[in-house]
């Protein structure tokens, strides 16, 4: 297994290099590495969430002008974002501008333009474009910069840092968000109207508000959104376990990326009860054979065909099996940080896949965040 480590590390160098961008844009895949499957969506878009995990990873590995021109591209080039301080697309072309999502499928008589609706008609099939919001990007951006504080000055980043706080707690009304916000996996939108809030994005943007105070100092406003904020994710925690959406409607689906109450986001220590109870379900309903799924019965594998999505069943994640690694770590269990980590490295040669499905590497291979999260995960444990 050391050997099977030090070649994935290499290989993790290089696809994080391979998917920074010398504009300073970092792309969750590069689609003309010779593994990219041709059957599967295209990811040579910026999702500021996974770039973000990509920066403190090779802020770990010493790469710290990936992170820097990064920062610097949000700033400069990330549309809307020097304006709005969020991100307001759930992705961007490299160049800067939003990207979004063709992914919802609408029929001709569903549209209310008569002259939409009749060059629908002559279509094999009509999409919707859309974008999303996801309060933790901004947030994850606040992090990847506190995070990078450690190893060198952030100074120069310090109006980024004020402009994304100050903005996410503008959008933020007391027990909700004020907009319609989406999950991290961009499938799910929690609704103001019924005070909804997602418990991973509502975690991240709680502690990016007490990043954003200990790199610039005490803001009243910050102090009372953390609150706030606080006394809302307390409530996330029903029957025993943290839900996805917490609100006037709850969604109850035991989802992995609870994972990251513990990290980064660390609003609660590994050996909370609540905590450790959400873990428990997590490994109860989500473990296949070892690999962490996303959520019970999850469908998207990536694949796609004249455009459409195939939906033919997920497999497990990486990142998942990555995070879970980093919890028992946390938790003072190596042994089980060991045993998730090592069931990717058991089922892939090099490259780190999305997915890992019917024992083999699915979906976009490589992925920049499964390797960014190899790395911090190998670092936990202290293999590199």
């Amino acid at each position: 297994m050391e050997r099977k480590i030090e070649e994935v590390y290499q290989e993790s160098i290089k696809v994080i290099k391979d998917c920074s961008l010398k504009n300073g844009a970092i792309v969750a895949a590069n689609i003309l590495d010779e593994a990219y499957p041709k059957d599967v969506k295209s990811y040579f878009y910026v999702w500021p969430r996974d770039a973000s995990f990509v920066c403190y990873a090779a802020d770990l590995l010493g790469l710290h002008k990936i992170p820097e021109k990064f920062f610097e591209w949000c700033w400069e080039e990330a549309e809307l974002f020097r304006e709005k301080g969020v991100f307001l697309a759930n992705k961007y072309y490299p160049h800067g501008r939003m990207a979004g999502d063709f992914e919802v499928e609408i029929k001709p008589n569903e549209i209310k333009n008569r002259r939409v609706r009749e060059f629908a008609k002559n279509q094999t099939f009509t999409r919707l474009f859309y974008t999303s919001f996801q309060p933790d990007q901004t947030a994850s951006l606040i992090w990847a910069i506190h995070e990078h504080s450690k190893f060198k000055s952030v100074k120069k980043f310090k109006p980024i840092v004020e402009k994304a706080a100050e903005s996410i707690s503008n959008f933020w009304n007391k027990n909700c968000f004020k907009v319609p916000t989406y999950d991290l996996w961009e499938e799910k939108v929690a609704l103001p109207k019924l005070q909804q809030v997602h418990t991973y994005s509502l975690a991240m943007c709680k502690k990016s508000l007490e990043w954003a105070v200990e790199i610039l100092g005490p803001n009243k406003k910050w102090l009372e959104r953390i609150q706030q904020m606080k006394n809302i994710l307390e409530r996330c925690y029903l029957n025993g376990y943290f839900v996805k959406t917490y609100g006037k409607v709850v969604d109850r689906t035991i989802d992995s990326s609870s994972l990251g109450l513990v990290w980064p986001s660390e609003a609660f220590n590994a050996e909370d009860p609540r905590i450790v109870n959400t873990v428990k379900r997590i490994l109860q309903k989500n473990c296949v054979e070892g690999g962490i799924h996303r959520y019970p019965n999850d469908k998207y594998d990536g694949k796609i065909s004249f455009g459409k999505l195939s939906l033919g069943g997920a497999g497990a994640w990486p990142v998942l099996n990555f995070w879970l690694s980093i919890y028992f770590c946390l938790a003072g269990k190596k042994q089980e940080a060991l045993k998730h980590f090592n069931w990717v490295l058991e089922r892939i040669e090099k490259k780190l896949p999305e997915q890992i499905k019917d024992g083999k590497p699915a979906s976009i291979i490589p992925l920049a965040w499964s390797h960014a999260m190899f790395i911090i995960a190998g670092k936990f444990l202290d293999l590199f």
